[in-house]
């Protein structure tokens, strides 16, 4: 199946290049921004291509752009039998509408600037709702990667929502302690090495059994000692007692009214 790669940003280096690993036959990239095609195009070897010509290109047309552009972009493609694919998965289906053939391929994972990524352990979710669809998402994504699971729309938000509570809330947290102690005048590096063992213990053991702190133990002395430390921020000392309840409640101890801090 030739594939055209519809997008310029981060999923588009990354799928693209994971694409060509794969021995896949990606035809061409194309984008609204015509200097980051030219530069996408060079570096994937690939044929830059106009968005217009796309369904006689290709039998599958990837689109790899933000959440909000997925449905403008996709009523800019004409009409084919092409099986039109988005990687959001906040989406439904629907975004891709009025193509005959729609799917959905999401990496759950988080894709910055670097090196190009190998996809073979990233978990991909995809969705479809034709066989034709179907198949050929199913297609992409199997050579890629080793972990492929299908979900409906319901259930791929809730692993969005999950995704955020896992991942972007526990690096904005720690953006916030390291902005605290840089704020006293201590190195805020001396929480990464902790933050990075942290991850693998949670990896090795789950997460459950990874973690520790005061209110994991029903150390509630301690708990209010942190709660004294942080008067002076009480968005972060909010979050703190908020979390700090949930952990209490947890693992069988009292809150004692944190929550309400």
């Amino acid at each position: 199946m030739k594939t055209l790669l519809v997008g310029t940003g981060r999923a588009a280096f990354h799928l693209g290049h994971a694409m060509k690993r794969a021995g896949l036959d990606l035809v061409g990239i194309t984008g609204r921004n015509l200097q980051h095609v030219d530069q996408r195009s060079a570096e994937l070897g690939i044929p830059s291509a106009k968005l217009a010509d796309a369904p006689g290109k290709a039998d599958i047309l990837l689109i790899a752009v933000s959440d909000d552009a997925i449905a403008d972009v996709a009523m800019n493609i004409p009409i084919s039998d092409a099986v039109v694919i988005h990687t959001s998965g906040a989406s439904d289906l629907d975004k891709l509408l009025p193509h005959p053939h729609r799917a959905v391929l999401w990496p759950v994972i988080s894709l910055s600037p670097g090196e190009p990524m190998d996809f073979n352990e990233v978990p991909l979710i995809i969705d479809a709702n034709t066989a034709l669809a179907h198949e050929r998402v199913k297609g992409i994504a199997q050579a890629i990667s080793h972990h492929v699971t299908e979900l409906t729309h319901t259930q791929r938000e809730l692993v969005h929502a999950s995704a955020a509570i896992s991942l972007n809330f526990p690096l904005h947290l720690l953006a916030r302690a390291q902005d605290l102690l840089a704020d006293h005048a201590i190195d805020p590096s001396i929480l990464m090495p902790s933050f990075i063992a942290m991850a693998q213990k949670a990896a090795a053991i789950g997460a459950s059994e990874a973690l520790t702190g005061p209110a994991r133990r029903g150390d509630i002395g301690t708990v209010r000692h942190h709660l004294d430390r942080l008067t002076d921020d009480p968005e972060l000392r909010a979050a703190y007692a908020r979390l700090s309840s949930m952990i209490l409640r947890a693992y069988g101890h009292p809150d004692h009214g944190y929550t309400d801090v």
